[in-house]
């Protein structure tokens, strides 16, 4: 048994054989069950959340993520998402690998992302929007930039001060990228917007979205929760990593479902069928695409295999 600590995991998962990977694994497949969400106060979300993410092949692996999700962590100076992988061979049950959950999930959500804006975004989108400057922020921007060449990167976050503090790390090493405190003036003018927060209430306007704009969602994972409002979800395209996820966990499609401003039919296609090339993606040059991720235990099985077989 092999164990992998956060900088071996990094190491191994570089964006272009990350994303390479989820795209292979999305064509193949995999046994995956909904994920499973235990609150830690019923009553209270900003208490906590226990996620359990498993996944398998049949004769490969079989791995799970046990996953502590803590809102207010960031006022304590520590991740909101921790936790553990551990990987085991399907055939005969043994443990192969543990590895550190928190980096393994930060950068397979944002290959995730990145794999999607590869379908949906505009070939010669420049100029990225992010909003919030949490963990996942810098691993979002380093995806998009993966595939995209960005010369004008934004951040915002609720708190500016925060904001300014990623710009600048991230300034440092050479990115063109600088805070900002107005955000419909950033988001107007973006060619992409990637939002990693975790707001239960609307961030984002449709009516800020430009002609050609493509909308990343990451942050809001529960029915309760949300980052786009009602005109966002009407005036795009809607794309999502997995059906099951987008259906019954992601409250900016979840809501308006609910309440009959869009229907299942609208949604064009998952990650399923679009690296199987059931749907081709975008369709113009100012169509305004948006998916919409919850984080799908699959990204996880394969980022997981690909850190150990190159470890291998």
């Amino acid at each position: 048994m092999r164990i992998f600590s956060p900088q071996d995991v990094a190491a191994a998962l570089s964006y272009p054989d990350l994303i390479d990977a989820l795209k292979d694994m999305f064509r193949s497949g995999c046994t995956m069950p909904l994920r499973h969400h235990h609150p830690l106060d019923k009553d209270d979300a900003q208490q906590g959340m226990l996620l359990l993410m498993p996944a398998w092949q049949k004769d490969g692996y079989l791995g799970v993520k046990m996953v502590t999700v803590m809102p207010e962590n960031g006022s304590k100076g520590l991740p909101s998402v921790q936790g553990n992988y551990t990987l085991f061979n399907a055939v005969n049950g043994s443990i192969v690998a543990i590895m550190d959950a928190g980096e393994l999930t930060l950068r397979r959500t944002a290959a995730a992302s990145a794999l999607a804006a590869s379908y949906l975004a505009r070939k010669t989108s420049s100029s990225l929007l992010m909003v919030g400057a949490g963990a996942l922020a810098p691993y979002l921007i380093d995806a998009h930039r993966s595939v995209h060449p960005l010369t004008d990167i934004k951040i915002w976050n609720h708190n500016g001060d925060k904001a300014v503090a990623l710009a600048n790390t991230l300034a440092k090493k050479g990115l063109p990228v600088r805070a900002v405190d107005n955000l419909e003036e950033a988001a107007r003018a973006a060619d992409i917007i990637s939002c990693a927060t975790l707001s239960t209430d609307p961030i984002i306007r449709g009516g800020w979205l430009k002609p050609g704009a493509h909308l990343d969602l990451v942050g809001a994972f529960t029915p309760a929760m949300r980052e786009c409002d009602d005109t966002a979800v009407t005036v795009t395209s809607l794309f999502v990593d997995t059906f099951e996820g987008g259906l019954q966990e992601a409250g900016d499609i979840v809501q308006p479902l609910n309440d009959g401003i869009i229907k299942k039919s609208d949604i064009k296609a998952d990650l399923f069928g679009l690296c199987a090339n059931n749907h081709g993606g975008r369709t113009s040059e100012t169509e305004i695409t948006l998916f919409k991720s919850t984080g799908a235990a699959l990204e996880d099985l394969a980022a997981a295999i690909l850190v150990y077989t190159q470890s291998k």
